[in-house]
């Protein structure tokens, strides 16, 4: 690997290290951090892909010792999280090393937490504001995503599923480091390919659109949203092509760093409730709106929106009224769809569960961060506009 194939960002608290081949010194990068034995987290998909035994040999290869969980859980439920940080508590790890999707990711920082801070993991939901967690005393963790989409290496938390409620909730958690290498998504399935990028689409789409845009947060989301609309299409036509699939990976991480202070609204509020409801991986469920959902705050931000779809290749005329931008930009969004197979709502569940599914999402979530007002009658048309677009 070249040293242009590589860069370091720092200007997160979550340092990033971002590259071809980057992965081969996540060893290195444990002893750095005075990992002497480190909690391995990932799930079985990871494992039988090989992924994990390339980590493990940089790992052993610097001497640390390990202790592997791959019982990770979709939507990672508190006992999973649990149950890892048992299991490394029990072999006195000093480390973690997340590797895998988001639910991966999530379950190790979550991990991290209550291996120096007492479970269970409910007691740090930010929701419930109980109890902060110690950061002082924590341990190091090395976050290592394998799809391009969850951004969570640039974002200072996890999302765990309080499984008695079935609600989804934001724990605080820092990584000490991201290890972003685009060579671990090659073999990945074309449905995870492209619901985890359109995660990280809908990350980059709704901060650029949400009611509290920055100048920072604008130049990482509109680069995130023209790496995505130049290089998807690319790994759908080949899904060999490493320089797209870097661009999409990139995407990601630009979009999880853009998204921090502006926040997302439509797609992801509604995301995280029928993605809990009928059981939809959480990238699918975030971009089943994503269409309806920028043609509905081009109302309030055209020009917002126009950038929008001609990053992702659309043709805005000149002189369009918001309603046409909002046109254009939907059926940019369900085009792009088309072209790499993404789910439909009908996939998931009926026509008749979603008026029950848009009462569910307006309590508790407001819409705080859209710059439109979003009533309950909306939510019911966005998703049955959703639902019947297929």
């Amino acid at each position: 690997m070249s040293e242009q194939q590589i860069s370091t960002c720092l200007a997160t608290r979550n340092p990033i290290l971002f590259g071809r081949g980057t992965h081969t010194r996540t060893g290195e990068e444990l002893r750095r951090l005075g990992v002497t034995k480190a909690l391995v987290v990932c799930d079985a998909g990871v494992k039988a892909a090989g992924i994990l035994e390339k980590i493990l040999g940089s790992i052993h290869a610097a001497g640390i010792g390990t202790v592997v969980y791959d019982g990770v859980q979709s939507d990672p439920p508190d006992w999973s999280c649990e149950e890892a940080a048992a299991l490394g508590a029990g072999e006195n790890v000093n480390g973690v090393v997340a590797v895998g999707g988001g639910s991966s990711l999530d379950t190790g920082k979550a991990a991290k937490i209550l291996l120096t801070n007492p479970p269970p993991i409910s007691r740090y939901f930010l929701a419930h504001e109980d109890v902060v967690p110690d950061e002082s005393k924590m341990y190091p963790i090395i976050v290592i995503p394998t799809t391009a989409g969850t951004g969570s290496e640039a974002t200072p938390g996890g999302v765990v599923t309080d499984s008695s409620a079935n609600e989804k909730h934001n724990v605080p958690c820092m990584s000490n480091l991201g290890i972003v290498d685009p060579e671990l998504t090659l073999g990945l399935p074309p449905g995870v390919t492209a619901t985890t990028a359109v995660d990280a689409l809908c990350h980059a789409a709704e901060a650029y659109t949400s009611n509290k845009p920055n100048a920072i947060s604008d130049i990482l989301t509109e680069r995130a949203i023209s790496l995505i609309g130049a290089n998807l299409p690319r790994v759908f036509d080949d899904p060999g092509d490493l320089a797209a699939r870097e661009g999409v990976h990139l995407a990601a991480t630009l979009g999880g760093l853009g998204l921090m202070g502006p926040f997302c609204h439509i797609p992801h509020e509604i995301g995280l409730i029928i993605g809990m409801l009928f059981h939809i991986p959480h990238g699918a469920a975030c971009g089943m709106t994503l269409p309806e959902g920028l043609e509905f705050v081009a109302r309030a931000l055209p020009e917002r929106v126009a950038t929008v779809t001609r990053l992702l290749g659309g043709i805005v005329p000149d002189g369009a009224s918001p309603g046409q931008i909002g046109e254009t930009a939907r059926e940019t969004v369900a085009g792009l769809y088309r072209k790499i197979g993404f789910p439909k709502l009908s996939d998931y569940c009926t026509r008749d569960e979603l008026p029950a599914a848009a009462s569910r999402i307006m309590n508790p979530y407001p819409f705080v961060h859209c710059p439109r007002e979003v009533t309950g009658a909306d939510v019911t048309e966005l998703l049955t506009r959703a639902y019947d677009r297929g």
